[in-house]
């Protein structure tokens, strides 16, 4: 296309590229420390009730039982014949702490609820936001409804941002977002109750989508088409390797308020250094801003010592160059655009349909580290080294392969693995997170061939649409993850068949998208259109071609 021409003109892979993508890749980074945060935020310890005041003893007396034994005479056990985490004697049984006494000699004793509160095991966690606001027993689903209104926020600023981006230029939005993020990240570490640190916990969603979406939008704009994949993929190694810095944050700051705090007070260097990144061209253009589009290109060319090259750039020679793209310009374009052509139409079906079930799967595998049994520091570790492997296989697949094999394998593989855990018995541990986290690794990869996939199906006019759409899949799979996994108190196995079953039914539907390996991005839906004709042409004539070999063969 033109503007490719344009960009090699003016350095193509070059200084600016390589600090460009740096600075937009660092506050990635801290991305997994925000979705994931709640897994050490919001982990539940060991605990059980509070005494009754009247059943206290002398702290001598006290002191000469094993506090392990001493809490049998204020808390029945349970069916595992562990003390009970939400139910007390409604009075000291201390006869239950003599050599000959019995657990079945309990039976018929009354008990209560926690009335008095709870006692927390802060071995693992000196605070969270459970041990702090008592998010047990009869509280304890409210716990997770903080990282679901997280991802609502996540939802509704892929909504609204990816809109306004469209509107008013990817930089502009990237810039509100950093300081938005740094202001209530920061508040919520400072939250005075549970319903304010949603509140803030809901902003900052918001501008997680607004940083990647625009991020990715300005990293994409600026890269030639040759080098879009290996690109994407280091992007996303930042996200990798978030993950393993949150296991080493979470294991040296043991207090939530303090951890929430030092990942968002991070965002306002980077809010700070984000005026220093040029528009995308490609987008100005486009809003009928050529003069700005041309000082863009020859700031590019200046950083990536072309100036020579740069200065021939004039509005004349940009606007003649990208007539058909400017010409596409002057229609107004809205997120209907995503569904009223049928090419367009059934992308968006296609990728809606990947985002959600990766998402779906990814967080109901990646928010429940509490449940493998395995030290929580040292799984979340596992979780993201996983990711450094699985991301360099599906980035040569893309390179070498193409992105639609690449994702639609991905996906079958995972709902494979996570189908496998139906059937190995829970105690044996190490074979069901070991499928766990080969499904895990699939969906990370899945995530980093999606997202480059999405951002080279859709046109430029409505890019950050499309992309707002599919980002807006995921976090409605983000959302329902947590509640699929309360199925599981119905039926054991049932989380794992749903969180299965979607990635199998996206993976069959992705194999329908069309290749986009070593294509030019598009830049008008009418593009589109054109190749997916194009694309029905060349298959029929295949199809004849088929036909008639065989018979050359046979008459030879």
């Amino acid at each position: 296309m033109a503007f490719a021409d344009l960009l090699e003109q003016v350095g193509g892979v070059g200084r600016f590229q390589i600090i460009n993508v740096i600075l937009l890749s660092i506050p990635i980074l801290l991305f997994a420390n925000h979705n994931l945060l709640q897994n050490f935020t919001a982990a539940v310890p060991e605990h059980r009730c509070r005494p009754r005041p009247t059943d206290n003893v002398s702290a001598s007396w006290v002191a000469s039982w094993d506090p392990a034994k001493l809490v049998r005479a204020f808390a029945p056990l349970d069916g595992s014949q562990r003390p009970e985490r939400c139910l007390r004697y409604t009075r000291a049984q201390w006869w239950l702490l003599e050599p000959n006494a019995t657990a079945g000699n309990t039976t018929g004793m009354d008990t209560e609820p926690c009335e008095d509160g709870w006692t927390y095991d802060k071995s693992g966690f000196s605070s969270t936001i459970v041990t702090e606001w008592d998010l047990v027993c009869d509280q304890r689903t409210i716990s997770q409804m903080g990282q679901s209104i997280y991802m609502v926020g996540v939802l509704v600023g892929a909504i609204v941002f990816g809109s306004l981006s469209d509107r008013f230029g990817r930089r502009t939005i990237l810039i509100w977002s950093h300081l938005q993020m740094a202001i209530t990240g920061t508040c919520a570490a400072f939250s005075p109750n549970f319903v304010w640190y949603c509140v803030f916990r809901f902003l900052t969603g918001m501008s997680i989508s607004g940083i990647g979406l625009d991020s990715v939008s300005l990293i994409v704009e600026w890269i030639p088409t040759r080098v879009r994949a290996i690109t994407g993929t280091l992007t996303g190694y930042f996200y990798t390797t978030g993950q393993l810095v949150l296991a080493g944050l979470a294991y040296a700051i043991r207090d939530w308020r303090w951890l929430q705090l030092i990942v968002s007070l991070p965002f306002f260097v980077f809010f700070l250094y984000s005026w220093w990144f040029p528009e995308s061209a490609r987008w100005l253009v486009l809003a009928r801003k050529p003069e700005q589009a041309v000082r863009m290109l020859k700031k590019v060319a200046r950083i990536n010592g072309r100036q020579e090259e740069g200065e021939k750039l004039t509005t004349e020679s940009l606007k003649f160059s990208m007539q058909k793209e400017v010409a596409a310009s002057e229609s107004t374009y809205t997120a209907a655009d995503l569904l009223r052509t049928p090419a367009v139409r059934h992308i968006s079906f296609c990728l809606s349909l990947a985002w959600f079930s990766t998402s779906f799967s990814y967080y109901g595998l990646a928010m429940d580290l509490q449940s493998f049994g395995v030290n929580i520091y040292l799984i979340q570790v596992i979780f993201g080294a996983v990711d450094i492997p699985a991301k360099f296989i599906a980035t040569t697949a893309m390179c070498y392969i193409g992105r639609r094999i690449t994702l639609a394998t991905s996906l079958l593989i995972a709902s494979l693995a996570i189908l496998g855990n139906i059937f190995v018995p829970k105690d044996m541990q190490i074979l069901r997170t070991s499928l766990a986290v080969l499904g895990k690794g699939c969906l990370a990869s899945c995530f980093t061939c999606v997202f480059l996939f999405t951002m080279e199906l859709y046109p430029t006019v409505i890019r950050q649409s499309g992309l707002g759409l599919a980002s807006s899949m995921a976090r409605v799979g983000g959302i329902v993850a947590p509640i699929v996994k309360m199925t599981g108190e119905y039926v054991s196995y049932l989380p794992l068949v749903i969180y299965g079953a979607a990635p199998l039914v996206s993976g069959l539907f992705s194999c329908f998208l069309p290749e986009t390996m070593d294509q030019p991005l598009p830049d008008t839906i009418e593009e589109v259109e054109k190749r997916k004709t194009l694309h029905k042409v060349r298959s029929n004539k295949d199809a004849h071609e088929s036909v008639d070999i065989p018979m050359f063969k046979n008459a030879c």
